[in-house]
């Protein structure tokens, strides 16, 4: 930077997940039905800055996209990764979390990937699921790591302060 004022960075996460059948099926009305109320959990969290949405409307409504009709994308910035980490696993998130085998498929690869961004810049589903892509084929580098092998906002390698840290005994409502 030129002039010696150094951008703030942002955290992009991206996440998918592969649904065990139809989003508007039975066996996954419950997890449906907790779209709304763990959404706005993150939409009010600290550190929270975007999430793709479908819908403004709905907030059930899940990211369309062309991926696969059975991929849930969860797509979301943050101000930093103990921000993100916190409402991952200190918040009531954690209870919907530890019952996603109910909902989802178990994958060997990985399914969630995070990245550096600038301040003000909103990523493209296309960005994160090229990133995620590299995670896969290429490992965790500073463009495409994970809460266990992190990269700081300066490219440093980083051992995972936030992975260490306790997940909540239970969610908190």
């Amino acid at each position: 930077m030129g002039d010696g004022v150094l951008s703030r960075m942002h955290l992009a996460q991206l996440n998918v997940a592969h649904l065990r059948a139809p989003i508007d099926s039975p066996q996954l009305a419950e997890f449906v039905d907790l779209l709304e109320p763990v959404n706005a959990v993150a939409d009010q969290a600290p550190g929270f800055v975007w999430r793709l949405k479908e819908s403004e409307s709905d907030p059930t409504a899940t990211v369309q996209h062309d991926y696969g009709d059975l991929l849930l994308i969860n797509f979301s910035v943050w101000e930093s990764l103990e921000t993100l980490w916190d409402y991952a696993y200190r918040s009531v998130h954690l209870g919907v979390l530890r019952r996603r085998r109910e909902w989802f498929l178990r994958v060997a690869e990985p399914y969630s990937v995070m990245w550096w961004i600038q301040e003000g810049h909103t990523p493209s589903l296309a960005e994160g699921m090229r990133r995620l892509e590299r995670l896969r084929s290429e490992g965790p580098s500073p463009e495409a790591f994970t809460f266990k092998d992190r990269y700081d906002s300066s490219d440093g390698y980083e051992s995972s302060e936030a992975a260490s840290r306790p997940a909540a005994a239970e969610a908190r409502k």
